[in-house]
């Protein structure tokens, strides 16, 4: 299941990518044909159970009011107690956890594996959902198991009213543009900030594979120091050929312009922002859960002489940049062959003949032992 997809039902990928991809939603009718789900609601409801794993509970008609928002992990008895409808079950990061739905993630190659966020799937009783909404990223939902009623709006923004007394960001008002109700197989795409609604027909199963973009906030104030760092004392701003000054008071708009330009030089830094950019685009999500395994395979190299392999953690996030040669591993940049980077990036695993291909990498202390001290490289799970 490694491929990734040529076709968005019928239609190209190239046709998607031009008409499509950040521009305007898509319902692709049988995406997946004779789709079988890999994980049951009972099997979704059991991973919320767990310590490590993040989940969330919405009801509609809580016992704090509308639109309630309960955290995990939660109990048997927690479920024991909800309604008959109008709840849904959301479970995060489902792809770290099992392998079916990690594959499910790699058909989406078609697209930067760095943008690729996690795998969100959701359980949702009769007449379930999570209320009006829009999403600052890109978005993938799968019907996995019945039948969920989509509604999709306008587009949205921080300033759209909002419900009050709720922690969930329901938009106060809703409007459907389009409405669709989708089977197993069945996958709607949906751009950045489009406002949508989706009510569950009966118990139903939805996975969402969503994609990461990092606000121009956040872009601004990280990159900015990370390429000040680069820059010499002696560069200033700087005003030479100046006219004389109709009001020597003023910032008048040629200063502004001139500023402009000289931090646009300040910015050209290719190597540096796409150092960034691969720390960024690979920091792991839950962070906690790489280092879990930190240290579990220090015994490696005799592992792979018996003729085994070290695999990335399903946790973890991996890319790598030609110019400059570095690999990204959660978050971090480690200069090594561009060419094991891309190979280590498209099979996630480690062999014997890696090692002999690049002996670097075994060096004592050297690549293989950092990813496998901070437990980024681990032996291949037996039940992932």
């Amino acid at each position: 299941m490694d491929t990734p997809l040529t076709h968005l039902g019928e239609m190209p990928i190239e046709e998607f990518l031009k008409n499509y991809w950040q521009q305007k939603p898509l319902l692709i009718r049988n995406a997946f044909p004779d789709f079988v789900s890999p994980l049951s609601g009972e099997e979704l409801a059991g991973m919320a159970l767990e310590e490590a794993v993040e989940s969330r509970l919405v009801l509609e008609h809580g016992n704090e009011g509308p639109w309630e928002l309960r955290q995990g992990p939660f109990t048997e008895e927690d479920f024991l107690g909800l309604p008959r409808s109008h709840w849904t079950l959301l479970v995060q990061a489902v792809d770290q956890w099992v392998s079916e739905i990690a594959d499910l993630k790699r058909l989406f190659r078609f697209l930067p594996e760095w943008r690729l966020d996690d795998v969100m799937i959701s359980y949702a009783a009769d007449q379930g959902s999570v209320g009006p909404h829009f999403d600052y990223y890109d978005v993938f939902l799968l019907q996995a198991e019945g039948k969920r009623l989509w509604h999709q709006g306008p587009k949205a923004d921080d300033s759209s009213p909002r419900i009050e007394g709720t922690r969930l960001n329901i938009l106060k008002e809703f409007e459907a543009e389009n409405s669709w109700l989708l089977e197993p197989g069945d996958m709607l795409y949906l751009p950045p900030q489009y406002s949508h609604w989706g009510v569950a027909d009966g118990p139903c199963t939805t996975i969402s594979v969503g994609f990461r973009a990092p606000s121009a906030r956040h872009i601004l104030e990280d990159l900015a120091a990370e390429l000040a760092m680069h820059l010499p004392d002696h560069l200033r701003y700087t005003d030479a050929g100046l006219s004389p000054a109709d009001n020597p008071d003023e910032i008048d708009p040629a200063s502004v312009r001139r500023l402009q330009d000289q931090l646009r030089t300040w910015l050209d830094q290719p190597e540096q922002i796409a150092e960034w950019l691969g720390a960024v685009m690979t920091e792991a999500k839950y962070p906690e859960t790489v280092a879990l395994d930190a240290g579990d395979a220090s015994d490696w190299r005799e592992q792979l002489a018996q003729g085994g392999t070290l695999v990335l953690n399903p946790a973890s996030r991996c890319a790598f940049s030609e110019k400059p040669e570095i690999l990204y591993v959660d978050g971090e940049a480690l200069p090594t062959n561009s060419g094991f980077a891309r190979q280590f990036c498209g099979t996630r695993t480690i062999s014997t003949e890696d090692l002999e291909t690049y002996p670097d990498i075994a060096a004592p202390k050297g690549l293989v032992d950092t990813l496998v001290d901070q437990g980024t490289l681990i032996y291949p799970p037996e039940d992932f």
